[in-house]
C-alpha cells in the first residue's frame, strides 16, 4: 500500500474508463434502442472533490455514448475521449497535450483493453471485479464495487496521499 500511496502523490491527472468503472458494466437498452447507464452520486462527488483539490480528471472509453458526455458536463469534466480504439496512444497524447509525464497520470480500468494504459501510467488502479490478469498489473485495487463507490475510493485515496482530503471534507464537518 505504501508504494501505491507514493505513486498517488505524483498524480496530477486521474483518468477513468467508464463502463465497468464508473458504472457496474451493465448497459440497458430501451425498446427504442436508447442506451441507459447508471452512475453513482458518491463517485461523482468524489470526482468533484478531487478536481477541487487540484487534480484534473479525464474520461477515456472505447464506447461512444451521449450519456457519458452528459455525465461529464454535469460533473465539470472537460477532457472526455470516447470511441477510442487505441487507448495507449490516446493516453500518451492526452498526457503530452497537458505537458505531463505518464508517471504524473493515474488510470482506473477494469478489463484487458485497459492494460496498455495501466502498464504505462504512474498510478494504475482496477476495480475489484476486474479479471485477475488486470488486477495483477495495477498498484491499487478498489474494495468498493464498480459504479457504486470504487471511483470515490480512488479519489479519496489520491487526496489522502496528497494531504488534501481533510481540507476537502472540512466544509461538511464545520
Amino acid at each position: 500500500m505504501e508504494e501505491a500511496l507514493k505513486r498517488a502523490r505524483r498524480v496530477r491527472l486521474m483518468i477513468f474508463d467508464v463502463d465497468g468503472v464508473l458504472t457496474d458494466g451493465r448497459i440497458y437498452y430501451a425498446d427504442s434502442g436508447e442506451e441507459m447507464k447508471a452512475f453513482s452520486t458518491l463517485d461523482g462527488h468524489g470526482m468533484r472533490m478531487l478536481m477541487a483539490s487540484g487534480v484534473g480528471i479525464a474520461l477515456l472509453t472505447g464506447r461512444r455514448s451521449g450519456i457519458v458526455g452528459h455525465r461529464a458536463r454535469n460533473l465539470g469534466i472537460e477532457r472526455v475521449l470516447q470511441g477510442v480504439d487505441d487507448k495507449r496512444s490516446a493516453f500518451l497524447q492526452l498526457a503530452a497535450s497537458l505537458e505531463l509525464e505518464p508517471a504524473q497520470c493515474g488510470y482506473m480500468g477494469d478489463d484487458v483493453v485497459d492494460l496498455p494504459v495501466l502498464t504505462r501510467c504512474g498510478f494504475a488502479v482496477s476495480t475489484r471485479e476486474a479479471p485477475e490478469i488486470v488486477r495483477r498489473h495495477v498498484h491499487f485495487v478498489a474494495t468498493q464495487p464498480a459504479g457504486a463507490g470504487a471511483a470515490r475510493e480512488v479519489c479519496e485515496t489520491l487526496m489522502r496521499a496528497q494531504d488534501t482530503l481533510e481540507a476537502a471534507l472540512a466544509p461538511y464537518l464545520g
